[in-house]
């Protein structure tokens, strides 16, 4: 009788993240990344090398996931130079997103692949890649990944409302909603099942805004949207509650659709199951910052009255001109609100030797009631007690804190899918209102005082309902909860 051999424990899968290589991306990227740890899952974070120095320096990473002994960084280049920002040098969105995604595929593919084929990962102690979670924006890693036969998962870091859009474009032209003028702003779109009623041509996605069908930016969404055909499944940071309509119909194009969101929610939900001293100790907000975060600002909303305070954000890649920026502030300090502004240094379109006029009247008033830093820890500062409301941008990420935090929002989008993300924070989930295309003191003050005040009670009603229902969603009965279950077990069969 042959001598029978002792069982070797299987080693977890090992799970490659990609994300594109700004701000947004990579912070709800993480979130996964670490959420997949917890779950004991192996996990190798590939950054580019500019960011990846950064995030060592200026966030929280390394106590974040120390804790993890399946968890490593690579990175690969990005084409920028060591002092380098990614966001520095441009005179408008457009030409910032140009920018990254031509070194994302004259630099990073390349790279990226190289990586993939080359013995790094043989002999790792996480064991050789599974499965690839790539940014929806890097599509290309998807060939990568069918060229070596590896599962992949396409990750959008953007609403589904929003990918739904993506995925009607060939519909939107047929259908002649597309290109649009500019008299045809408010114009209702048809072509989008489930938006007929409410979805006009401003609220499109701004890549959707050029007037001829072949614009280099209409290209790259078309590209990127088939190249995610490719993906063996999909995930996006959503929850049914709020976009069960639009995940049905994404369901049609994409069979594993994985709606595990909010991702913040879920990981704070995954932590307060976990004892191990690192995770308990760490804050509500997950640090995955590119700017060094000025925290004075928390022990100034320590000074204030409950629910007193406008918390102003416009992201990581909003730009404004100077025009702009005086009319944002004469608006806020005409409201009579008390406000913490987030003001980076490098979001104001100047050219080289141009200055704002600033009335000392502005700068007295701030003094008064208003505090200015470079950078916050933002979703602290959502949930401490003082912030009564959120005047943002509308990237996805600031929505779904905000709505987890159940806190109304006055909505000004720039880019991507801002635009219907505003439209549905005002005419769907009714948590807010939308300020778009529209940037004058009047309807900021007007808009901050309706928020604060004459439409409080109605916008809080619905932002504690979205709130319950987030929380419900990453409950262990949740929607999201059984979701990621359903993602963790695809995972592993994925080997």
């Amino acid at each position: 009788m042959a001598e029978s051999k002792p069982l070797i424990p299987s080693t977890p899968p090992h799970v490659l993240i990609f994300p594109f290589p700004i701000q947004g991306h990579i912070n709800s990227m993480l979130k996964l990344a670490e959420i997949l740890c917890i779950s004991g899952i192996n996990v190798t974070f590939v950054n580019t090398q500019q960011n990846h120095s950064r995030l060592l320096t200026l966030g929280n990473v390394q106590s974040r996931f120390s804790q993890f002994p399946g968890f490593g960084f690579e990175t690969v280049p990005d084409g920028l130079s060591e002092d380098q920002h990614h966001s520095s040098g441009f005179t408008s969105h457009q030409d910032f997103v140009k920018d990254g995604i031509h070194r994302m595929h004259n630099v990073t593919r390349p790279a990226f692949r190289e990586l993939l084929i080359s013995d790094r990962f043989k002999l790792a102690v996480r064991g050789p890649v599974s499965c690839i979670i790539t940014d929806g924006m890097s599509g290309f890693a998807i060939d990568v990944a069918q060229e070596l036969e590896i599962p992949s998962i396409s990750f959008r870091t953007v609403s589904a409302c929003c990918i739904w859009i993506y995925l009607c474009f060939p519909k939107l032209v047929e259908n002649g909603d597309m290109p649009f003028k500019v008299e045809d702003m408010d114009r209702l779109v048809r072509s989008v099942p489930e938006m007929e009623s409410f979805l006009r041509c401003r609220d499109l996605p701004s890549f959707f805004r050029p007037t001829e069908a072949n614009h280099p930016g209409l290209d790259f969404i078309n590209r990127e949207t088939s190249h995610s055909m490719g993906a063996t499944a999909h995930i996006v940071n959503t929850f049914d509650d709020i976009e069960a309509p639009i995940l049905a119909q994404m369901r049609s194009y994409w069979p594993n659709l994985y709606a595990i969101g909010p991702l913040n929610a879920l990981l704070n939900a995954l932590r307060s199951r976990t004892t191990t001293k690192v995770s308990s100790s760490l804050p509500v907000s997950s640090n995955a910052s590119l700017y060094p975060e000025d925290g004075s600002c928390m022990t100034w909303l320590d000074k204030q009255p409950d629910k007193s305070v406008v918390y102003v954000s416009f992201g990581s890649i909003a730009m404004v001109t100077p025009e702009q920026w005086v009319e944002i502030w004469y608006g806020l300090v005409n409201s009579s609100h008390r406000f913490l502004w987030v003001r980076r240094p490098d979001w104001i379109l100047a050219k080289d030797g141009q200055e704002s006029q600033i009335q000392a009247e502005l700068v007295e008033a701030t003094k008064e009631r208003g505090y200015v830093v470079s950078w916050a820890p933002q979703e602290e500062v959502l949930n401490h007690p003082a912030v009564g409301g959120f005047f943002t941008h509308s990237g996805w990420n600031s929505t779904l804190e905000s709505m987890v935090a159940g806190v109304p929002m006055v909505c000004w989008p720039h880019l991507g899918d801002q635009q219907v993300n505003s439209r549905y924070v005002s005419e769907v989930w009714k948590i807010g209102m939308d300020m778009k295309d529209n940037c004058n003191r009047l309807t900021v003050e007007k808009l901050i005082r309706e928020m604060m005040g004459d439409k409080r009670e109605e916008l809080m009603k619905s932002a504690v309902k979205v709130a319950e229902m987030a929380r419900k969603s990453v409950s262990h009965d949740g929607s999201s909860y059984r979701n990621y279950e359903a993602l963790l077990e695809f995972i592993r069969k994925s080997r």
